[in-house]
């Protein structure tokens, strides 16, 4: 992370309390369940990454600089770092990106130009890791926003146990087809094992 967009220098957060989705306790409500499957929105994976990445970064405040947004885009390049779109006519309405390491997503940031279009982002996020075979969403802190879809908190200890089982795991991002549809991704990044 980076302190602000201007500051040069980059830091690694280790926090005593790490924020994590649990796969299988993943919550959609009623009004996301209802915008979702009203058929008028669209799902990418990586349809335009830098675009996710710089519209992530376009806040007051932010810890996406110069020298991260670089390495993001590098590793998206290497096949690590994806973006998932989600639009509404032709524009979009959200969307999100993180990094893919064995079965483990690092959900890095959102955003939304229309109402819930990054938990819609998170939605999909959901049902491809899921299909793919991930154990693991990491989302580093827990927010509010996070917690009413599910988010809880772990020590430390029980995030480092977690993360590596699920870099055992040999998942795949690609395994949903691109052609899903809303109902398919509500179905998938809701039922529980």
């Amino acid at each position: 992370m980076a302190e602000t967009a201007k500051d040069t220098s980059v830091f690694w957060v280790d926090p005593e309390k790490r924020g994590i989705l649990p796969l299988d306790g993943f919550h959609v409500s009623k009004s996301l369940r209802k915008r979702l499957l009203s058929g008028k929105y669209d799902f990418t994976l990586n349809a335009c990454f830098e675009f996710v990445l710089d519209a992530c970064a376009n806040r007051d405040e932010t810890w996406i600089n110069p020298s991260i947004r670089t390495q993001y885009n590098e590793l998206h390049h290497l096949g690590f770092a994806h973006s998932i779109e989600v639009w509404r006519d032709g524009n979009l309405a959200g969307g999100l990106y993180g990094v893919c390491i064995g079965g483990a997503f690092f959900g890095e940031s959102m955003f939304s130009t229309m109402t819930d279009g990054s938990k819609l982002a998170l939605v999909a996020l959901v049902a491809r890791l899921r299909a793919g075979g991930f154990k693991l969403l990491d989302t580093q802190f827990l927010t509010d926003h996070l917690a009413t879809m599910g988010g809880i908190e772990i020590t430390r200890d029980e995030f480092k146990r977690k993360l590596a089982s699920a870099l055992e795991v040999n998942a795949d991002l690609w395994e949903l087809p691109e052609e899903t549809t809303p109902y398919e991704l509500w179905q998938l990044s809701t039922q529980t094992s």
